[in-house]
């Protein structure tokens, strides 16, 4: 039986070693076996702006560029403030109420935090 650690990214038991990288072959992630895996967890749940700041729930953020709404003709405006956003994972990892709009999700690199 194998005594490799399980893929710190999808958990999968089925990783190999090679050379000095371990290899999950379901996700393709690679990691050294000495490096620590809690910074590499930490730095994947920080969400951050497209400048590259941190996001926090609670934040008010602005729109960078206009961004069409799919289904519909209404654009959020470049410049655009949305307050008090919450942070969730996923593609769209920002959920907001935007004036005049209502809820939805946006993407955190198309905006920039106020």
């Amino acid at each position: 039986m194998s005594t490799l650690p399980p893929c710190p990214k999808c958990n999968s038991t089925f990783t190999y070693e090679d050379g000095s990288v371990l290899i999950c072959p379901e996700c393709a992630h690679e990691w050294s076996a000495d490096a620590p895996q809690a910074s590499e967890a930490a730095d994947e749940t920080m969400i951050r702006d497209s400048a590259g700041n941190v996001l926090q729930d609670g934040d008010t953020v602005t729109v960078i560029k206009d961004l069409k709404l799919k289904g519909s003709s209404k654009v959020i405006k470049m410049g655009t403030k949305v307050k008090n956003i919450r942070l969730v994972g996923g593609d769209h990892d920002i959920d907001c109420k935007i004036d005049g709009i209502g809820a939805m999700s946006l993407k955190s690199e198309f905006v920039k935090k106020a």
